[in-house]
């Protein structure tokens, strides 16, 4: 294991006759780097998540429950209330406000017989939607999304300043490796 030394915060930046142009250069790049990864992330993060947010907030004030009724008897045998069946899809008839009529799918307990009750979300326009989101169910959505569309936002600065970094790290090795070869014979010459 070799000996490092003590780490110098900022030596980058400090005044010393060995630093050169490449390392405030790259100190430059490192920091920009940083800075738009964390900005990125924060911004879009938050965007995105007051986005989702809204939205799930505008389907739970916009979507109402009304009463189906089941057309014809749903398939399946008919299971004791609360015993957790799996629920079947079947033809349901509803009226909106506006008195119009309208069908659709819905799932019902198995073995419903026609005429049965069943809960549906319409729409304003009496279309068929889910069950909008609760309020703390909306907050983990856009909590989630937000985070996610935070980190993927934050990996293109990041991403973008490791291949600049790279790049100066190449082109700082091909000019030593270009300085080695112009001064290396001559230290042969010197201890010999």
């Amino acid at each position: 294991m070799a000996f490092r030394g003590p780490k110098v915060w900022l030596w980058r930046w400090r005044r010393n006759p060995l630093r050169r142009r490449a390392d405030v250069v790259e100190a430059w790049v490192v920091l920009a780097a940083w800075l738009l990864t964390v900005l990125a992330g924060v911004l879009a993060g938050l965007a995105a998540a007051r986005s989702v947010e809204h939205g799930l907030a505008r389907e739970r004030a916009a979507w109402h429950p009304a009463v189906a009724r089941v057309v014809a008897k749903a398939p399946g045998r008919p299971t004791p209330e609360g015993a957790g069946a799996e629920r079947v899809w079947t033809e349901v008839r509803w009226t909106v406000a506006d008195g119009s009529a309208h069908t659709g799918q819905a799932r019902v307990a198995p073995g419903s017989k026609a005429g049965a009750p069943v809960t549906v979300w319409t729409d304003p326009q009496g279309h068929l939607v889910t069950r909008p989101a609760t309020a703390s169910e909306a907050a983990f959505r856009a909590t989630l999304t937000g985070g996610l569309v935070g980190l993927s936002a934050a990996a293109v600065p990041f991403v973008g300043g490791l291949v600049l970094r790279g790049r100066l790290e190449r082109r700082r090795m091909n000019r030593w490796d270009a300085e080695w070869a112009r001064l290396g014979p001559q230290w042969g010459r010197m201890t010999g």
